[in-house]
């Protein structure tokens, strides 16, 4: 089947990641997948054009909004996946709810990541509940799991010589909610204080790295980090030192959130059933058109 899929595909973001994994899933099955951004277009008729020009049977659409809106009225099936922007932000906005209330009339399927995601949906669009599904987001075996760290710590000239070296590693996106900036002057006076802790700020990749999660207490984190068990959540920048300081010096505690979060990222998040779970759905999309 050939199929569009419409994403926000800014680099180095969570949704231009999953939206590549989710496109090989598909590719993997047979289909033929056209990966366009969203915000590329700026009318359902430009959309028009694209499903004719490439002689496109069905659509997916990451996001209700931003992309889900534009798949409206083409007479080809389409799902949607869920974006922490739909329900976290976008659904508080009248105008910007009904759009995606109506996506969800005319949509075949809906995925949400997670079933906090999945409750908060049937909440604002209780007529789309028998077409939610929650498929959580899958991790592959990470590539640079042995990575060579001291060659990192050469090129980013980290002064080596400090002892008990601590270097926090901050994975961020672009949205103000991620702000890669939001811990600097908080961590700069406590590396003030001792400077053998160091802040690295990376684009793309943690529970899955066995290292220890420090995260900020948003929707999408904590639906993902149990406090205490998983990771550690904290809601300001000073709170985030508390908890530094605390993992830190506490080696049980340490070991404990990195052995659950494996543990967690394990069952939940398997990139087999993933792909098992976006292979199926699409077939829903295949069986419609075939009528």
């Amino acid at each position: 089947m050939r199929l569009l899929f419409l994403a926000v595909l800014r680099p180095h973001t969570g949704n231009a990641v999953t939206a590549g994994r989710v496109r090989d899933h598909l590719e993997a099955a047979g289909h033929m997948c056209v990966l366009r951004d969203a915000f590329d277009f700026e009318s359902p008729s430009e959309i028009a054009n694209l499903i004719t020009a490439k002689n496109l049977e069905a659509a997916l659409a990451l996001h209700l909004y931003r992309g889900g809106r534009l798949l409206q009225g083409h007479g080809i099936p389409f799902g949607v996946i869920f974006g922490g922007t739909d329900l976290n932000e976008d659904a508080s906005d009248k105008e910007k709810n009904e759009v995606m209330g109506k996506v969800l009339e005319e949509a075949r399927f809906a995925v949400a990541f997670t079933e906090a995601m999945k409750d908060a949906a049937q909440v604002q669009w209780p007529h789309a509940t028998g077409k939610i599904f929650v498929q959580s987001q899958g991790i592959a075996t990470v590539p640079n799991a042995d990575y060579n760290w001291d060659t990192f710590l050469q090129q980013s000239e980290i002064d080596q010589s400090a002892d008990n070296l601590y270097v926090f590693l901050i994975i961020c996106g672009l949205r103000p909610v991620k702000d890669p900036l939001y811990l600097v002057d908080a961590f700069s006076e406590w590396h003030q204080e001792a400077p053998n802790m160091y802040m690295v700020i990376v684009g793309p990749e943690a529970m899955d790295l066995e290292v220890p999660v420090l995260a900020r207490n948003i929707p999408g984190n904590s639906a993902v980090v149990e406090h205490g068990v998983t990771g550690l959540l904290f809601s300001n920048p000073q709170e985030f030192i508390q908890l530094a300081k605390r993992l830190v010096s506490d080696p049980t505690l340490e070991k404990e959130i990195v052995t659950n979060g494996r543990e967690y990222v394990r069952t939940h998040h398997s990139w087999q059933v993933e792909r098992d779970t976006y292979q199926r759905l699409v077939r829903k999309l295949e069986a419609r058109v075939e009528e």
